[in-house]
């Protein structure tokens, strides 16, 4: 596995980098991951006793697994990262061997997020918007219970794809309680 070490607003030490490459490559068992981006930067928060944070973000074969931790020293980050790593790469390895064998899918109900209702007559001011960043990427297609489980491995709190059921983009996100939800776009009123 390649493995890139790099530092924000900090310098990663020799000895930290080549940690850092030895115990990130060695992950590579987990379904042949092809590529690791590591990154370190130091919170400047004094009161703080966890004030170093390493970022790994593993990709290869169509799967994207990131994880970010805190802990005292950079060596003791690259330590909890790997267990955190370690863990959510045996999820997906046996999601992925679960799937080949052909168990039975779980399905999202379609309509799980409720309509919002907008009082009548009420005028606010319009926003302005500001866009600060742009991403660019080609949506998977893939079934829903697959998204939530890409939303999971990348640590976000939503994952657009294309609904291999239906055919139209859909978006999977958490929910305040802890649950998952699904905008599917072909369930929208022409």
């Amino acid at each position: 596995m390649q493995v890139k070490v790099s530092g924000r607003h900090t310098t990663v030490s020799e000895n930290l980098r080549q940690q850092a490459t030895e115990k990130i490559g060695k992950l590579d068992r987990y379904l042949g991951m092809e590529r690791a981006d590591v990154h370190f930067w130091v919170e400047k928060n004094a009161r703080s006793a966890d004030r170093e944070f390493c970022e790994v973000t593993i990709e290869g074969h169509g799967h994207h697994v990131r994880t970010r931790v805190h802990a005292p020293d950079g060596f003791t980050a690259v330590d909890l990262a790997v267990d955190k790593l370690e863990r959510q790469l045996r999820k997906l390895k046996t999601k992925v061997a679960n799937k080949k064998r052909g168990r039975e899918r779980v399905e999202i109900p379609p309509g799980l997020v409720p309509d919002t209702l907008i009082p009548a007559g009420s005028e606010a001011p319009e926003p302005v918007y500001k866009i600060v960043k742009t991403k660019n990427f080609t949506l998977p297609t893939i079934d829903p219970e697959e998204a939530a489980l890409q939303m999971d491995l990348v640590d976000h709190g939503f994952f657009l794809f294309i609904n291999s059921q239906t055919g139209a983009s859909a978006v999977v996100y958490r929910r305040d309680d802890g649950d998952v939800g699904l905008i599917d776009t072909s369930a929208a009123p022409d």
